[in-house]
């Protein structure tokens, strides 16, 4: 039972260290003139963290928060890449006004030592 308490209060700090990532990164984003459309937002396939769009440019945008950029690199794996494809597919398809603009997948990684971007990180489908 105290295993159990333990590992949900590393969970829920986690979430909260990961909300507040997310939080600073869309305050980022809006500062260099993105505009933020949706946040956290939960489908079947997956979660996305962030959908922006900046002159006619669509990001889904991914936030990994991690102890250090090195770490935060390293979270995305080849599944989670299929599944913000798929979550990105459904937010389009409930969304259709913005299919029209040109679509990224970016990564924002998150350290306590600062903040960085990987700008069209990934293409769904493309081999790992």
């Amino acid at each position: 039972m105290v295993e159990a308490e333990a590992n949900t209060a590393r969970r829920r700090a986690a979430e909260a260290r990961g909300q507040d990532a997310e939080s600073r990164v869309a305050e980022e984003l809006a500062a260099r003139g993105w505009a933020i459309l949706a946040r956290r937002v939960r489908s079947p396939a997956g979660e996305l963290d962030l959908v922006a769009e900046r002159d006619g440019l669509l990001a889904f945008i991914e936030v990994k928060a991690r102890p250090t950029l090195s770490e935060a690199a390293f979270a995305l794996t080849p599944r989670q890449r299929a599944r913000l494809a798929a979550a990105a597919e459904a937010w389009l398809a409930a969304n259709p006004g913005h299919g029209a603009l040109g679509m990224r997948f970016d990564v924002i990684l998150v350290a306590p030592s600062g903040m960085r971007r990987i700008a069209d990180a990934f293409r769904p489908g493309d081999p790992d």
